[in-house]
């Protein structure tokens, strides 16, 4: 099935009026925050070419994102930072995440439609998980797309300050070259230390820097 409106109609023909769709990134990076957005469309009036965000290109998500703000009836976005996700594990943060950007939309929706298999915690109305939601939902694809633009921006505020990382070009991601910048620099204060990829290179680094007992 592609990216349509299909499930909002289902649930528009249910009764329901302020339908969201609610999706996050940021899960598999290495750095930065995870991010969310939630949106309620306007059906009538949506931007044609919304899809799941990782199959557009940059200029069409970043130009799809002002187009959505635009015309959306409401959007929101959160994030969750690094040393909440090592305090509550990813799969929390991201469900978290997810609740948080669905009750910060005014108005507030009737029905929310996730992305994956599992629902958010502590929902104030009806809800439904939709595995691989980005490429069915478009409500969903429309807050992948929202939450990929503005988690990218971030990314690249924090190529500057943290020089040397690669920020702006992997964006957090377990790519070579991140994993060499980890190797050279350490950790920065935005990485993920309780995922194992970036916890190893801590390690190597306090053992080198440990003073020879002899």
């Amino acid at each position: 099935m592609a990216c349509s409106a299909t499930l909002e109609l289902r649930l528009v023909a249910e009764g329901y009026r302020l339908i969201a769709g609610a999706d996050e990134v940021g899960r598999g990076a290495m750095a930065g925050p995870l991010v969310a957005a939630a949106v309620i469309l306007d059906l009538t009036d949506a931007p044609d070419g919304i899809d799941d965000s990782k199959k557009l290109s940059r200029r069409e998500r970043e130009r799809l994102s002002v187009e959505i703000k635009h015309r959306a009836v409401a959007f929101s976005i959160t994030r969750i930072e690094p040393p909440e996700i090592d305090r509550i594990n990813i799969h929390r943060a991201s469900l978290q995440a997810m609740g948080l950007a669905a009750k910060a939309l005014r108005p507030l929706p009737e029905y929310v439609l996730i992305d994956g298999k599992f629902k958010v915690p502590d929902a104030t109305c009806p809800q439904m998980s939709v595995i691989k939601g980005d490429g069915l939902s478009i409500s969903i694809a429309a807050a992948s797309i929202i939450a990929k633009v503005a988690r990218d921006e971030w990314m690249r505020e924090y190529d500057t300050e943290y020089p040397g990382y690669g920020f702006a070009t992997h964006v957090g991601y377990c790519t070579r070259a991140h994993k060499q910048s980890l190797a050279r620099l350490g950790p920065s204060p935005i990485h993920r230390m309780s995922f194992q990829d970036v916890h190893s290179y801590q390690y190597l680094l306090d053992l080198t820097g440990e003073e020879d007992p002899a």
